[in-house]
């Protein structure tokens, strides 16, 4: 069994009871990740797993810090035994250092995980960031402002987003141009 089926069916026993919006949202995270297969070859199906994965730390027996990306990735390693790779991705996806700093988690956070080769970090960053909650593809710009409508501008997310906008729109556009670049390719 690959990655990505071990992940679809635990993602699926941790949100789509309990977090059906966030199952969602995941599912269509999922579904970006596929669009990616042509420029990450190999890599492909551990970015769809880390997709598959990224928000269990939402589920309510994993809450632990209350950040997301640390909580899920803690549990990967400690309860699942997930590949270390997949614990890497999720600790850190769509720019979750930003949201450590906010929430004094930093050093924590830099302690127990290292980061993932930025090519595979980007590509999370563009599937998640492309996807609203309810797992519809939208401009990275609109999804921005999704998450700014809906935690509130004092919110410690909406914070942690503004910081990590530059890097979040750069993180899509490359990957956005990977994406045409293969296209060109392809038809040329």
């Amino acid at each position: 069994m690959g990655h990505s089926e071990w992940a679809y069916g635990l993602a699926k026993d941790l949100l789509a009871t309990t977090l059906p919006r966030r199952w969602a949202h995941t599912q269509g995270v999922a579904e970006q990740a596929d669009s990616l297969a042509s420029i990450l070859g190999a890599d492909a199906d551990t970015l769809l797993a880390a997709c598959l994965l990224h928000d269990i730390g939402y589920a309510p027996d994993l809450v632990d810090t209350g950040m997301h990306q640390l909580d899920g990735a803690r549990y990967l390693r400690d309860v699942a035994g997930a590949d270390e790779r997949l614990c890497r991705l999720v600790a850190y996806h769509s720019c979750a250092d930003n949201e450590a700093r906010q929430r004094d988690l930093f050093d924590v956070l830099a302690q127990e995980f290292d980061q993932e080769r930025p090519d595979l970090a980007r590509a999370l960053t563009y599937c998640d960031m492309t996807t609203d909650p309810d797992g519809r593809h939208l401009d990275v710009l609109d999804r921005l402002a999704e998450i700014h409508a809906r935690y509130g501008p004092e919110h410690v997310v909406s914070r942690s987003i503004t910081d990590a906008t530059p890097r979040i729109v750069s993180s899509v556009r490359s990957v956005e141009a990977a994406l045409s670049d293969v296209r060109q390719a392809d038809a040329g």
